[in-house]
């Protein structure tokens, strides 16, 4: 990435003004010290503004960036001294959004050892397993998981959060931490919405580009207040906290996603930036809006793509402040679609960010026309390592294959058409459920829905459609049918209809398609 890009937008971003000598020597000399990672974020964040708040709970209770370093030092060097955690060992994080995860993340980082970030959404039998898989030395959990980690090793040290509070308070003074002998990696897990999820090397950025690729197409400005609902053990939450540090912003957290919550804090606190995902938007979007609207200048979401109408629907209640960002455990980030394009297009995933490539391939590996459908294919600097059983992903010229179907307009603009796995052949054509999800989406009686293919002996497949309506409202089978009908091909016509209370999500939000499937056998 060329300098002169980086320097005009960390100028543009409030990231490059004038600072006291001495605190913008020690922030610089924390970054060629400790690197990119969260951790050295975090020493550069308490060497520039030591006494500004790094984190809010729901409660209120802050700590400052220099009090956030410090209680995770502490934690570094009880883990040393007291667990015998070293670097190259891995540190599983069972934990909600609160500062004790930071914590435990950062000290893991500290060390050298790997911070294993875990759906809290696990149930005990996938968590056996990725304790095993992943050869975790220590598990720090919160209180609520205390009888789902029952079952694992003996050898398995456990730290519950009153645990953590007394490492921390028990530090030994005087242990001084040095930078490792190798950068600890953030493994992240995989959405595992079909079975146990894999584990997912992220890599430690080496300079600002990571961090100028996202600020320049979303507006986050140094000292900023940003509200992160999504999940720290997601991806995308975890990127949010990599970015806030970055910009020695506020963090405010809430353990669990209370929408109702949620609107009281952005304007309480005020926020200026909320990160979700999309199905937080939709839950947003079913409780009173505030009396005064937050002064919120960006929302942006990722995850999981945007249905029907909801974008432009939030952004009349909110202000054109949505942020759509298309990426993935693997890819990091692909495209990022502005609150123009989503005016304009609702359903896009925007065009990719300086420093990106993205390509639409076919089978061959050959690029496709314009509005044709093929593989996405994406290049940037914070590709994932692997997976940690040693597997990993096609790749193409130095492109990762995302796993995705999408297309570009003439404008340049992406489009995801689903998984490819999701794909389904009826009766001899290809069937995208996710183009049928978001028609039946704009239905104002529909709340939530979800397509999936389901094998039928005549056409092979079919598609089944599961809506959850709001209350208060009806639906009939067949009009949903006729109404898909009026605007589809008849082979995208879902065979079934069902209505259910409300669709099976895991911890971030993806729904659950094995959990839809047992309706059928």
């Amino acid at each position: 990435m060329d300098l002169p890009f980086i320097v005009a937008t960390l100028t543009r971003r409030g990231l490059l003004t004038p600072g006291r000598p001495i605190r913008v020597a020690s922030q610089l000399n924390a970054l060629r010290r400790w690197g990119w990672s969260l951790a050295g974020e975090l020493r550069q964040a308490a060497a520039r503004d030591p006494g500004r708040v790094a984190v809010v709970d729901e409660h209120g209770a802050a700590l400052t960036y220099q009090e956030l370093l410090d209680r995770s030092e502490r934690l570094a060097r009880s883990l040393r001294a007291g667990l015998g955690v070293r670097t190259g060992d891995r540190v599983g994080l069972l934990c909600r959004n609160h500062h004790g995860l930071i914590e435990a993340i950062v000290a893991a980082m500290l060390l050298g050892a790997d911070a294993v970030l875990v759906n809290t959404g696990l149930s005990a039998a996938q968590l056996a397993t990725v304790t095993e898989e992943q050869g975790l030395r220590v598990l720090v959990h919160d209180a609520e998981f205390a009888e789902r980690v029952l079952g694992l090793p003996a050898e398995l040290h456990r730290v519950d959060e009153r645990r953590q509070e007394e490492l921390i308070a028990g530090a030994v003074p005087g242990d001084r931490l040095q930078p490792p002998e190798r950068d600890g990696r953030t493994i992240v897990l995989t959405s595992g919405t079909t079975g146990t999820p894999k584990g997912a090397r992220r890599p430690t950025p080496h300079g600002f580009g990571p961090l100028v690729s996202i600020i320049d197409r979303i507006p986050l400005h140094a000292r900023d207040t940003v509200m992160i609902a999504a999940p720290l053990f997601h991806t995308w939450g975890y990127a949010a906290l990599q970015v806030s540090f970055a910009l020695r912003a506020t963090v405010v957290l809430h353990r669990r996603f209370d929408p109702a919550a949620t609107v009281a804090a952005l304007a309480a606190q005020p926020c200026d930036a909320l990160f979700a995902v999309p199905v937080m938007l939709q839950r947003l979007m079913e409780v009173a809006p505030p009396q005064r609207r937050p002064p919120l200048k960006v929302v942006a979401v990722s995850g999981s793509a945007l249905p029907g109408n909801l974008a432009t629907a939030f952004m009349d209640r909110y202000g054109d402040v949505l942020y759509n960002l298309y990426g993935s455990t693997e890819v990091s980030w692909a495209s990022i679609a502005g609150p123009a394009e989503l005016r304009a297009a609702p359903t896009t995933a925007g065009r990719p960010p300086h420093g990106t490539r993205l390509e639409i391939l076919d089978e061959a590996g050959q690029p496709v026309r314009d509005g044709q459908v093929g593989r996405i294919f994406v290049g940037n600097e914070m590709l994932f390592e692997g997976y940690t059983s040693g597997a990993g992903r096609e790749s193409r010229d130095g492109l990762l294959d995302t796993g995705d179907l999408g297309r570009l307009n003439p404008d340049g603009l992406l489009f995801v058409d689903g998984r490819a796995d999701d794909m389904i052949v009826s009766g001899g054509e290809n069937v995208f459920p996710s183009e049928v999800e978001d028609l039946i989406a704009r239905l104002p009686q529909v709340r939530e829905v979800a397509v999936i293919g389901v094998p039928d002996p005549e056409y092979g497949q079919r598609l089944a459609a599961f809506l959850a309506l709001r209350p208060g409202e009806t639906l009939d089978p067949e009009a949903v049918r006729e109404y898909v009908r009026h605007y589809l091909a008849r082979f995208s016509v879902p065979r079934d209809v069902v209505f259910v209370k409300y669709l099976p999500r895991n911890a971030t939000g993806k729904v659950l398609g094995r959990e839809l499937r047992r309706y059928f056998g």
